[in-house]
């Protein structure tokens, strides 16, 4: 079984998966597809999703019994701790210091000061 949850998408994508997935809930698709049917609609949704957030999780034979993407997210990120993923969360204000110092780092390869 494959759970989809889209956030912030063009309505024509959701309208798109439909044709392979049911849409329980706004942005939430579940269905069971092939392995390769779900690598190919999560290409599609990465390549739709613009500025939205896209999770997908499905079943698989691990210690967990699942396996998870995310795309889009600036907040949470899958750490593997040894065969388990879990889903590290980061508060704002380090989301705030990381951009700060992404534009520092990028102004110091570009020859700017500051």
């Amino acid at each position: 079984m494959v759970v989809l949850i889209l956030e912030r998408v063009p309505k024509s994508l959701r309208g798109e998966l439909t044709r392979w997935l049911l849409e329980l809930d706004t942005g939430v698709f579940v269905g069971r597809v092939s392995a390769l049917v779900r690598e190919l609609l999560w290409e599609k949704v990465v390549e739709k999703a613009g500025g939205g957030r896209c999770a997908m999780a499905w079943g698989t034979n691990n210690e967990q019994g699942f396996a998870l993407r995310l795309h889009g997210y600036v907040d949470r990120v899958p750490r593997d701790f040894d065969g388990l993923v879990l889903v590290a969360v980061r508060n704002s204000e380090a989301i705030r210091k990381k951009e700060k110092l992404q534009r520092l780092a990028q102004r110091s390869r570009s020859g700017g000061g500051g």
